[in-house]
């Protein structure tokens, strides 16, 4: 078979040991790789009220299709678990030669169950899958267990994906984090630090055939092309960093936990700003040619990785004025493991509740917006779960819940996962995108956003039809990372789904059309909100924060634009009606059967091959 190995590893490291299996075609080409394949080995092998935190809770690495064909972008993995923030899905990607170095194993997906007695970290090559122990790994951060792992085989070729200190403690946003990047929203890294998982590392040769050599270079050839144009231009020349400077204009920049939708220390912040005072070097994922990352030197020297989310939530958020700051803040994120989304969000609530007084003043003395002090060392106190930050390490949601009434209006998340920075009042086709997300306030798994500034409607209404538009940019979201190949290349293609199907036909050999792809699509956003009632999901689990809902924006060129209730529910019903769902948002028996999916059969698709112990030690 082109394009896959076909072969899946699950690990379980209670008992130490380890299974291959064989992928079929047919779930292969339901569901592609990466964020759809993972989605359907979860559904099938994940128990219905499992514990995030238990030892029966699936955690899976996978991979795709395009990873390892040359095809500018796609470097990249997904993993997939449920999660210990939300309670539902959690769904995330990751990037550059760890992608790469999984690929070449000879897997395309590897699930481990169980918890380890004690730590350990998973290594794996194409004849060879060891546990070793990593009591000596704990408590250092994702870089430097790495460092000791890579120089423990003696060998620079073995990847390694790992966690730091909070996912060992079990912050309930851990990052799971490799040569600087994360698969960052979720917690997917408290997961690994409950089966007391440090790391999985990788070692590989095994390349994968392509159907058509020739018709996927030319593909390639033409994507290197456009990647280099004016399609990718803003991520080329400043990266997702100029986000700062253009939304303060258009109003829709988060500030002082969403009380606020412009911040007076926007230029500052900004990334043309950054560049001329703090640039330090350009840098790219493997396999990339558009290079969107840039890295910026904090006044002690240390280079430190920024995007747009990131500056965002340590910054305007926590109304941090000071790129210096910022960057430390950042640093402090990476070097222990944290999400920065929901570590800026939880301490942009902790800081209006302290204005508020929520909390006696003993406990908070210090805690406010544009407090460096307190932003740099609650982070910290986060990761090690220390005094404030136990409290703040269950995030906002939880933390809220033990305040009372008041402290859970503030605190800005969908299904307990921190908003993004975009301002859903005045960007109504990403507030139903964030509201009906499956993963919970996610900007990355619908694009919803690019249809309020494209145009292509006014994105201070509310209307019935944003349903359909936000239902089609999550099938599109889903294919690309599923394929996978990066959002950043998403306009490089003249017209998506065909030419994705001729590329896909070229790898895997299949005679694959653009509607077929659409319906992948379609399928995997249906069997995650099947998972996800199978987790409990309530209609009032697709909703936003009551502050969107009763303050109208008091900054900004949309200033007094409100989000009603009533606006969001009419979207909401929309949406449910673009995907065939029932009015209460549950999908039919219809549905199911008309995707194939859903039917409750354990593993199906998935033949055992043979079983093996894992050696403990080494």
């Amino acid at each position: 078979m082109y394009g896959f190995h076909r072969r899946l590893l699950w690990v379980e490291l209670s008992s130490g040991t380890a299974s291959w299996h064989e992928l079929t075609e047919a779930r292969l080409r339901a569901f592609l790789g990466g964020i759809g394949l993972g989605t359907s080995l979860l559904y099938d092998c994940a128990p219905p009220a499992v514990d995030p935190f238990a030892p029966a809770n699936p955690l899976i690495l996978a991979s795709a299709p395009l990873v390892d064909t040359g095809v500018t972008t796609t470097a990249k993995f997904a993993v997939v678990t449920t999660s210990p923030l939300t309670g539902f899905i959690a769904d995330s990607l990751s990037s550059s030669l760890f992608a790469l170095a999984l690929k070449r194993t000879g897997c395309d997906a590897v699930i481990i169950t169980g918890a380890a007695a004690t730590p350990v970290y998973l290594f794996l090559t194409e004849d060879r899958v060891e546990l070793r122990e990593a009591a000596h790994l704990w408590g250092k951060s994702a870089q430097e267990t790495a460092a000791a792992i890579q120089q423990e085989w003696a060998n620079a070729e073995v990847r390694v994906a790992a966690i730091g200190q909070a996912g060992e403690n079990r912050v309930r946003f851990a990052t799971l984090s490799n040569e600087g990047r994360h698969a960052g929203r979720g917690g997917i890294g408290a997961v690994m630090g409950a089966k007391n998982l440090k790391a999985v590392a990788v070692s590989g040769q095994r390349r994968v055939q392509v159907a058509d050599p020739d018709g996927v270079e030319a593909f390639a050839t033409v994507l290197r092309r456009k990647s280099l144009g004016p399609l990718t231009a803003k991520y080329r020349e400043i990266g997702t960093v100029a986000n700062v400077a253009v939304f303060n204009r258009l109003g829709v920049l988060p500030t002082h936990n969403f009380q606020q939708s412009t911040c007076e220390a926007a230029e500052a912040l900004s990334g043309e700003h950054l560049l001329t005072t703090r640039f330090s070097r350009v840098h790219g994922c493997a396999s990339c040619t558009i290079r969107c990352e840039r890295l910026f030197r904090a006044l002690t020297g240390e280079e430190q990785r920024l995007e747009y989310e990131t500056l965002f939530a340590l910054g305007p958020l926590c109304g941090i004025a000071d790129p210096e700051v910022v960057v430390r803040a950042a640093h402090l994120c990476d070097r222990y493991g944290l999400d920065t989304i929901s570590t800026g969000g939880t301490i942009a609530w902790a800081m209006e509740c302290a204005e508020k007084g929520i909390w006696p003043a003993a406990r908070t003395q210090g805690i406010r917006f544009g407090s460096a002090e307190a932003l740099l060392s609650l982070i910290p106190a986060i990761a090690t779960r220390t005094g404030l930050g136990a409290l703040l390490a269950e995030g906002s949601r939880r933390a809220a819940a033990q305040l009372g009434d008041e402290a859970q209006r503030w605190a800005m998340h969908v299904k307990g996962m921190e908003l993004p920075g975009y301002e859903p009042r005045s960007l109504k086709t990403l507030a139903l995108g964030l509201a009906v997300s499956a993963r919970g306030a996610c900007h990355n798994r619908s694009g919803a956003y690019e249809v309020d500034f494209s145009g292509q409607v006014d994105r201070l209404r509310a209307e019935p039809g944003r349903g359909a538009l936000v239902a089609a940019a999550e099938d599109f979201a889903a294919v690309l990372d599923s394929l996978i190949v990066c959002k950043f290349l998403r306009k490089c293609f003249d017209n998506f789904f065909e030419q994705a199907a001729d590329l896909l036909g070229a790898v895997t050999g299949w005679s694959y059309s653009a509607e077929e792809l659409r319906r992948v699509g379609e399928r995997i956003n249906t069997l995650k909100k099947l998972y996800n009632i199978r987790r409990g999901w309530q209609p009032h689990d697709d909703w936003l924060p009551p502050r969107l809902l009763s303050e109208p924006l008091p900054t900004g060129v949309a200033q007094g634009t409100r989000l009603t209730a009533t606006e969001l529910r009419g979207m909401i019903q929309g949406y449910y009606t673009a995907r065939g769902w029932d009015a209460q948002g549950f999908v039919p028996e219809q549905k199911r059967q008309e995707l194939g999916i859903g039917n409750e059969e354990s593993l199906s698709g998935v033949a055992n091959i043979w079983h093996t112990r894992v050696s403990v030690g080494g």
